[in-house]
């Protein structure tokens, strides 16, 4: 059977998308930092690897790696997912402690990553594989005070491009897909503030829409690759002036 590992796994985007691949009866790497959650998610799943790792932590990325082909045989598609949101806020508010949170989880963890499967891929037989990263509508237009965020995430956008250029000898595809309001945890509790102060809520979009997107991806054959999609709330104001 095919072959998944998914960062950020216990939990929204992560968590669901790793339920649908279960289902469509892959093997499915799940990686994320809190065990009790990551036991928790599997436990609604068939055919998962636990993988408990810290995603900016070099040898627990790498751990974790080996620990997934031992068990599925091999590394077909990454989806580098895990990331964190830190507080809003005008960059001169920014605590210097927020924004090396988020290099440290949303580039370096996603390059770590990146790094550990590219190696893997490379070297396995038959050769190749993909990798998808999670790159946020963030990665082309901003939020106010999301500094960070927006930063780290158009960096996503720069190893997605380099990764599709030097994994073409290798057979290894990469693809990044920019996400807008799916109703996870996170976003379910924005949505309910906004209900109780009596304010229009944000467009939202399921997320298990998200998961389809990414399903859709990952089962293209070798020769084929979405290299970028944006999936979105329709009627978020993404496109359009002021």
């Amino acid at each position: 059977m095919p072959s998944i590992l998914i960062t950020g796994a216990s939990a929204g985007i992560g968590r669901a998308t790793a339920e649908l691949f279960s289902s469509h009866g892959w093997t499915v790497g799940l990686l994320a930092r809190r065990t009790d959650m990551l036991e928790a998610a599997a436990a609604e799943m068939r055919n998962t690897v636990l993988l408990s790792a810290d995603v900016s932590d070099p040898d627990a990325v790498d751990a974790a790696f080996d620990s997934f082909v031992a068990k599925a045989g091999r590394l077909d598609v990454l989806f580098n997912n895990a990331g964190v949101f830190t507080p809003a806020a005008p960059i001169d508010e920014v605590a210097v402690e927020d924004w090396t949170r988020a290099v440290s989880v949303n580039l370096t963890g996603m390059f770590l990553c990146a790094r550990a499967a590219f190696s893997r891929m490379r070297r396995q037989a038959p050769q190749g594989g993909r990798i998808i990263n999670n790159g946020s509508i963030s990665a082309h237009v901003p939020r106010e005070g999301a500094v960070t965020y927006t930063v780290t995430k158009h960096g996503i956008t720069g190893l997605t491009r380099q990764l599709s250029l030097d994994g073409r000898p290798y057979d290894i595809a990469c693809g990044q897909i920019d996400i807008g309001n799916a109703r996870t945890e996170l976003l379910q509790g924005i949505v309910d503030d906004a209900v109780a102060k009596g304010d229009l809520p944000p467009p939202t979009m399921d997320v298990a829409d998200v998961a389809r997107s990414v399903l859709h991806m990952a089962t293209l054959p070798p020769e084929a690759n979405v290299q970028f999609m944006t999936v979105m709330a329709t009627k978020m104001p993404y496109i359009g002036r002021g």
